[in-house]
């Protein structure tokens, strides 16, 4: 009879853990979508980006209720317990990129009204990238429970920000050489910094992956190079 308690827990938890790298390929695509979106100036993609969030936040509230319910119904300590913890933060730190990449596709449409549209999409194509491989690379570490490849997405935090730097010093020449750029070089300095968010949030994940596997939270300050005084969170 224990042997088939301790086999059902695992399994809830090994179900848990599952819905949640499901929910972290759905963020995966909504950042996608809507960096393309941005790009290639495609309002159809960006509207189904928009349409596609609420999948998401239905995506995590049936993580909090499985998790809710298996410390409900097991009581978990220790290193199971953390387990389920931080499936629930993980969830939250990916709903939040979703809402992320739903701020820029909200965007699209009236950037692409905008005109002159200033030529940019390089960087952003830059930032995309190295945003969407640091979500891949940590979502990787939770699923292998790899703390080292989680520090590593933690300590490179500082790569988006720079890039975030530069393209913010790049809309802001756009907008000094013509009046006319400010509103869509606005538009997009609001995008920028959400995709530098995203990044923020793949960080957290780094460190919950850590507190998960050692139950203790880093120590160090995260590194951090975004020097700019601009707070543009696009919400």
């Amino acid at each position: 009879m224990t042997e088939h308690i301790v086999s059902a827990f695992e399994n809830e938890l090994k179900g848990l853990a599952q819905q949640v790298a499901e929910m972290g390929g759905l963020t995966e695509k909504q950042i996608v979508g809507a960096i393309d979106s941005l790009i290639k100036a495609d309002v159809a993609l960006a509207n189904r980006v928009r349409a596609a969030d609420p999948v998401i936040d239905a995506k995590q509230r049936e993580i909090e209720e499985l998790g809710i319910l298996i410390i409900a119904k097991r009581q978990p300590m220790a290193i199971d317990l953390r387990e389920i913890v931080g499936a629930l933060r993980i969830a939250a730190d990916l709903e939040r990129m979703a809402d992320l990449a739903k701020n820029i596709a909200k965007r699209v449409t009236v950037i692409n009204s905008s005109l002159p549209m200033p030529k940019v999409t390089g960087g952003f194509d830059a930032m995309a990238r190295l945003a969407l491989e640091r979500v891949k690379d940590v979502l990787d570490a939770y699923a292998q429970r790899d703390v080292a490849a989680a520090l590593e997405v933690w300590r490179s935090d500082g790569d988006i920000d720079a890039l975030y730097n530069s393209l913010f010093r790049e809309l802001l020449t756009y907008m000094l050489e013509d009046p006319r750029n400010i509103g869509s070089c606005t538009h997009l300095l609001f995008c920028a910094k959400n995709l530098e968010r995203i990044g923020d949030h793949a960080t957290n994940i780094a460190e919950t992956v850590h507190y998960m596997v050692h139950g203790v939270t880093l120590a160090d300050e995260r590194p951090k190079l975004d020097t700019t005084t601009m707070v543009a969170t696009g919400t």
